[in-house]
């Protein structure tokens, strides 16, 4: 029954999930900065390696101050040096079946920090040039991501989107809408498509010799909230029609506040496929990575 799961590399955590999440479905971490949703989300992609051959790539939407510390949380906890993309112009679609030129595992979309992303933040005039950038931005990513499918790569981690009242406010989630609807699930022939475009009809043999299965690629959406007690997350319900409807699979973390000592720890909120228990699993976070607590019996 576990077969085709991808695993966290975690032993506990994947025991609770059945073996893993189920590829094909979009997986939710929430949880206030520093409780190691990026650490969680590098051990995930890191397991590619053994799983599918080759590591998960990561998304950094992140727009104000500076990107997060994928780099250094990989070196240190994986052996994993992180190669960095740009996305500026398209000129890789004539790289794009040149299997000699990896494209990098980390790709940064919003590169000029600094910038406001929710539209009640931007005047007018802003948030139409935003919308210009995004537009650019969009056709770029879609052939950094779908240049990674066809070379094996299945799990993408989104990291860096900031929290908002309002999912249609912002650009980041419109980034992601774009990515998740229009290239990580849609079946590879309308992802070329999309990709390609005018192109398309002169490839089409191309395409067809390097077809792979959407259902098999994984997300891991990073979202922080303004919630740092694990309990206070647990009791706020989950929204009609946002990220977390879409989620196949929700994991909560947060601070925990017991006996007079703050601790972490997660709980599965939501998980389909597989019986999964309700219990809450204290955590650690340590020069190894996340650590699930032993349970005193």
């Amino acid at each position: 029954m576990t077969a085709g799961r991808q695993r966290f590399g975690i032993a506990a955590l994947d025991e609770q999930l059945g073996g893993g999440l189920l590829p094909g479905t979009l997986t939710v971490i929430a949880g206030a900065t520093g409780v190691g949703k990026t650490q969680l989300g590098l051990s995930w992609a890191d397991s590619g390696r053994e799983r599918e051959g080759r590591r998960g790539i990561i998304c950094d939407l992140t727009s104000r101050g500076d990107a997060q510390n994928h780099a250094d949380y990989a070196r240190k906890l994986f052996d994993w040096i992180v190669r960095p993309e740009s996305l500026d112009g398209i000129a890789r679609l004539d790289d794009l079946w040149d299997f000699s030129k990896d494209p990098g595992d980390y790709v940064h979309p919003f590169a000029r920090a600094g910038r406001r992303v929710t539209r009640r933040d931007l005047e007018p005039d802003d948030w139409h040039a935003w919308k210009s950038d995004l537009a650019r931005i969009l056709r770029s990513a879609a052939t950094y991501f779908y240049s990674q499918f066809v070379r094996g790569t299945r799990r993408v981690v989104v990291d860096g989107i900031e929290p908002t009242e309002r999912f249609s406010e912002s650009i980041q989630f419109e980034f992601f809408e774009y990515l998740y609807h229009q290239v990580l699930r849609k079946e590879d022939s309308w992802a070329a498509r999309e990709v390609l475009r005018e192109r398309f009809r002169g490839e089409v043999e191309q395409v067809e010799a390097h077809r792979y299965s959407h259902a098999e690629i994984g997300c891991l959406y990073l979202y922080t909230t303004p919630h740092v007690l694990l309990d206070d997350l647990i009791g706020q319900p989950i929204g009609e029609g946002d990220i977390f409807t879409n989620a196949n699979t929700i994991l909560l973390m947060g601070r925990t506040r017991e006996a007079g000592r703050m601790g972490r720890a997660l709980y599965v909120a939501k998980h389909r496929g597989s019986a999964c228990g309700d219990e809450i699993i204290p955590y650690r976070l340590t020069d190894r990575g996340l650590v699930i607590e032993e349970r005193s019996r």
